[in-house]
């Protein structure tokens, strides 16, 4: 037996399942993590190559067939958006489809699931999926260690009996059987770039609002990590089971991140480009470090970040600006400090507008995070809600409703309270049709999304709104965002 391939990633294909009508206008970005661990592994020797579902549009069996023809040693569905924390759990159910069509072709094939939602909740994904391990938590280890052990065993008729790989989980004669979590990459700076030859950049478009000042351009889109994890723990955030269940953060150094800055410009001529920490705006002195390598270079760049109001300053922003941060996402979630805190976010009320006005003042477009249906939200909390986001007339605005996503406290809360969640993985997508979002004890699911889907259409039908994005951008954008008023939501409840 001669095996041309040793590891096959898979992103799997949910584009239009999780972003429904407006998968024709959303983002299609490059899978981070197939690349950050493709590149890890083939460092160590090993023949990698990556499938791009999401991005090459492949439906579930097509993906199968693909992965049949190549007939690797090993084969990983990567289960992690390009926001790790709310574009997991919606893939699920393509990564499950993938895995139960491989099954009928090639049974044989050794799979894994990797990524946040099965690190979530690694023995209820083994028992409920066609597949043989689950890789908790980064995976960089676990997935090298499987690797070895199985290539060694590629010439024997010996069945292994036991996977010692911390990290791992798999069935032995029916039980599930665990291994204690895998080490942490303690120095980012060990770590290979990402794989992006492997990937089919040309196919990669940013955020519409991203490209408000050039829509036509939304091409030549990457991503580049500063860091890893978050010090924060908020109750509606799972990304921390993707790291050992601690709040943390872990950071390269601002002269490996701009080696690759340089890589994906010169090789892939990236012009848009994401950032793409958890929250990037938090060290004063690393942002700005960072930022001035990026205008050291004198690179024409279109970036955009996430922030927190109570982690930036004037300072800060002014540098980010002349690197070419031209957009920056804040979650400010609820105009209720009540509701917020309820989720232990916790700012106080005056540094949302102080940090739009410091934001505005250095000429950074703002996109701002919004949430429906937190566990303490009401009616009247939810149009404080809405009202804020008007009256701060924001360039961008994503109107979430709360999920309890596995992983997260709210996740948590939800089992222990006995509160309906989808049946279907793909009833988390906070677009989709079978969206189901978090009730409260106050509101039924069904209020909460309408009350989102009409908060969005009002918000981005506002006279006030429509005559600031004219001033900003200018009619083409203004067309475009009635344009995208016209791709109306389906919703089953």
């Amino acid at each position: 037996m001669n095996k041309e391939l040793d590891l096959l990633l898979i992103n799997p294909g949910a584009h239009e399942r999780v972003y429904g009508v407006l998968s024709k206008i959303s983002g299609i970005e490059p899978p981070l993590w197939c690349a950050l661990i493709a590149g890890f592994i083939r460092e160590k020797g090993y023949k990698v190559k990556i499938i791009d579902a999401e991005a090459e549009n492949l439906s579930p069996k097509q993906t199968a067939c693909k992965i049949s023809e190549y007939d690797p040693i090993l084969t990983g569905i990567i289960v992690l958006g390009s926001n790790p924390s709310a574009s997991s759990t919606p893939k699920m159910t393509a990564a499950g489809e993938i895995l139960i069509e491989l099954r009928k072709i090639s049974p044989r094939t050794k799979t894994f699931l990797g990524g946040l939602h099965p690190s979530a909740i690694p023995e209820r994904t083994l028992v409920e999926e066609c597949v043989d391990f689950i890789c908790q938590g980064e995976g960089f280890y676990t997935i090298h260690q499987l690797l070895d052990l199985l290539y060694d065993n590629l010439y024997s008729n010996e069945k292994i009996e036991e996977y010692k790989i911390n990290g791992l989980w798999y069935k032995k004669d029916g039980r599930v059987i665990s291994n204690p979590p895998a080490q942490l990459i303690k120095n980012l700076d060990e770590l290979p770039f990402a794989a992006w030859d492997l990937l089919p950049m040309e196919k990669y478009r940013t955020h519409n609002w991203h490209c408000f000042n050039n829509i036509d351009n939304r091409g030549n889109y990457g991503i580049i990590y500063t860091s890893l994890g978050c010090p924060f723990n908020c109750r509606y955030c799972n990304i921390h089971a993707l790291y050992d269940d601690r709040p943390s953060i872990r950071y390269r150094s601002p002269e490996r991140v701009i080696e690759e800055i340089d890589l994906l410009v010169k090789n892939y001529k990236i012009k848009n480009l994401k950032i793409f920490d958890e929250l990037f705006a938090l060290k004063e002195d690393r942002v700005i470090n960072i930022c001035d390598l990026i205008i050291e270079r004198g690179y024409d760049l279109n970036i955009w970040a996430y922030a927190r109001a109570d982690t930036i300053n004037e300072k800060m922003l002014k540098k980010m600006k002349h690197a070419g941060i031209n957009w920056l996402a804040y979650g400010f979630e609820s105009a209720s400090i009540e509701v917020r805190k309820g989720v232990s976010k916790r700012f106080e009320q005056y540094k949302i507008k102080k940090a739009v006005d410091m934001t505005h003042l250095v000429g950074i477009n703002i996109i701002g995070n919004f949430m429906f249906g937190l566990p303490d939200d009401n009616f009247d909390t939810m149009q404080e809600t809405l009202n804020m986001a008007k009256d701060l007339n924001l360039e961008y605005i994503n109107f979430y409703t709360a999920m309890a996503y596995p992983g997260s406290k709210l996740y948590e809360d939800a089992l222990i309270e006995k509160i309906k969640l989808p049946e279907k993985w793909h009833g988390y997508s906070q677009y989709g049709e079978e969206t189901l979002p978090l009730s409260t004890r106050y509101l039924s699911a069904g209020e909460i999304l309408n009350f989102r889907d009409n908060a969005f259409n009002e918000y981005f039908s506002n006279p006030n709104y429509l005559k600031n994005i004219e001033k900003k951008f200018g009619n083409k954008v203004v067309k475009h965002v009635a344009d995208m008023l016209k791709n109306k939501i389906k919703r089953k409840i």
